[in-house]
């Protein structure tokens, strides 16, 4: 390997590191702020979790680990073809290393979710969101939305039509009724 490409490496390394460092600091700074610093029972925080778990609320944030080590890999072997497979072993193997840390986004959701519901709404959140109805709710949600908007873009167009229809159609009685017909009488002027 060549110095060139060990130096380029560094410095992507070092730019990571800076970055997860300011938002490591951003966040303990969300986190630290007066409003948010109520006491939360761990029953209160487990029932969040609970809650957290029947919504699938953070299953979106799953890529996000896998997202950046693909990048990674990608921009590091574009800089160094020639440590492809060093590049891929390292990143695979870190990333696996870092996986544990997803438990801190579910804390950090956990207390969000804390802070906003009580303890028997994210139970009574828990328990419908792990019914059958709940499960069909979060499943087929999306596709009655998608509906619902098709629906909404329909019901909008036509309200738009008919408002215009009805609003000129007004206006041209309006105007008929304040212009003299052809040929006929005109108002008299006083």
């Amino acid at each position: 390997m060549n110095t060139k490409g060990v130096t380029s490496i560094m410095k992507i390394v070092k730019s990571s590191r800076r970055l997860a460092a300011l938002a490591g600091a951003l966040a303990l700074l969300t986190v630290a702020q007066p409003a948010f610093a109520q006491e939360i029972s761990d029953s209160h925080l487990a029932a969040a979790r609970t809650a957290i778990g029947a919504l699938g609320a953070t299953a979106e944030f799953d890529v996000i680990l896998p997202q950046a080590a693909q990048a990674l890999k990608t921009e590091l072997i574009q800089k160094n073809p020639d440590m492809q497979a060093d590049i891929i072993e390292i990143v695979d193997k870190t990333a696996l290393s870092l996986a544990a840390r997803r438990g801190d986004l579910e804390r950090e959701a956990g207390l969000a979710y804390a802070r906003v519901f009580t303890e028997q709404q994210l139970n009574e959140i828990a328990t419908f969101y792990q019914s059958e109805t709940g499960k069909k709710l979060i499943s087929d949600g999306a596709i009655v939305m998608r509906e619902v908007y098709r629906a909404a873009e329909i019901w909008q167009n036509g309200v738009a039509r008919d408002l215009a229809q009805q609003v000129a159609a007004e206006l041209q009685q309006r105007f008929e009724a304040a212009t003299p017909a052809e040929g006929g009488e005109q108002p008299a002027q006083q």
